[in-house]
């Protein structure tokens, strides 16, 4: 019968592709160690790896066995942490995790009236939209807040609202002071964030300028929205920003509004396909609560 200590040998092996550092990695000798995968190969009925000279490659099977197996034991991992935390507090733990820029608005309001109303110990996650998914899938969070779609059958996904972009420019740069089209501002060196794996808010930033016919001229791309804003500061090039971001406030920084007021970017809310429980309820009803209240902001 698969065991958890199944799933941990094999994940060590998949990471290491060599059974022998994999065996030191967990403190066995390697005989068991070959003997154990054998036996999980066995009984799965599939081939996890093919064997060569000098060393070992997953299988397309074993790729997508490794991509579970890790889920799996993430979310054993978190579950015994949250329920430690339960047993410790009396509390239910609520994970959220979110991106960056949507801290500005109305997100800390959602938290701390969820700490008001439900028993509910909220951990916070700054995450990635694509790891918010992991996250989700791991129960490591059970709610998501971000600004990219990424199509995934366990996840849903629904956008809260479009967020108007602004420029980020130095104050002193001559074109501060007035209302910017694309074509101007695609004549800016540009800063993107965050660097790494598509698809993320730079991906969202260069279809702006693909959708009008324009390129990008990227000056640097960098890992967060705070690096970004620094290099602006130093006169290194623009970002666009979501509208939340002008309540950050730096005196060498201006946001300036773009003269096409289409050009917006989503804010999205991820949560696991199953029923809610009544925190993901109270929480839910918040979250559209503060959402109807920035839209009535905005058309006021």
């Amino acid at each position: 019968m698969m065991e958890l200590r199944h799933l941990r040998y094999f994940c060590a092996v998949a990471e290491e592709l060599n059974l022998t550092n994999a065996a030191k990695k967990l403190f066995i000798a390697q005989p068991p160690l070959t003997r154990q995968i054998k036996q999980l190969e066995e009984e799965i009925g599939v081939i996890l790896f093919d064997r060569h000279p000098r060393g070992l490659t997953l299988t397309p099977a074993g790729q997508y066995f490794w991509q579970h197996a890790k889920q799996i034991l993430s979310k054993v991992s978190v579950t015994i942490e949250d329920t430690r935390r339960v047993a410790q507090s009396g509390k239910t733990v609520f994970g959220i995790g979110f991106v960056p820029s949507v801290f500005y608005g109305q997100f800390p309001t959602m938290v701390r009236r969820l700490r008001q109303n439900t028993n509910a110990e909220v951990i916070l996650y700054e995450l990635k939209t694509r790891d918010q998914l992991d996250a989700l899938k791991a129960g490591k969070i059970d709610i998501g807040l971000g600004r990219i779609y990424i199509n995934d059958p366990e996840i849903e996904q629904s956008i809260l609202f479009q967020e108007p972009m602004l420029v980020a420019m130095h104050k002193e740069h001559p074109l501060a002071a007035k209302t910017l089209t694309m074509a101007e501002l695609a004549k800016l060196p540009m800063i993107l964030y965050p660097a790494g794996q598509s698809p993320n808010f730079a991906d969202i930033c260069i279809d702006l300028f693909a959708r009008n016919g324009l390129d990008v001229r990227i000056a640097q791309q960098v890992n967060d929205i705070q690096t970004a804003l620094a290099l602006v500061a130093a006169e290194m090039g623009v970002a666009l920003v979501p509208q939340q971001v002008n309540r950050l406030t730096r005196d060498d920084v201006v946001f300036v509004q773009l003269e096409d007021k289409t050009i917006t970017s989503p804010v999205i809310c991820s949560r696991r396909k199953e029923p809610y429980n009544d925190i993901m309820q109270t929480a839910t009803a918040i979250l559209d609560e503060l959402v109807e209240k920035q839209k009535s902001e905005r058309s006021s």
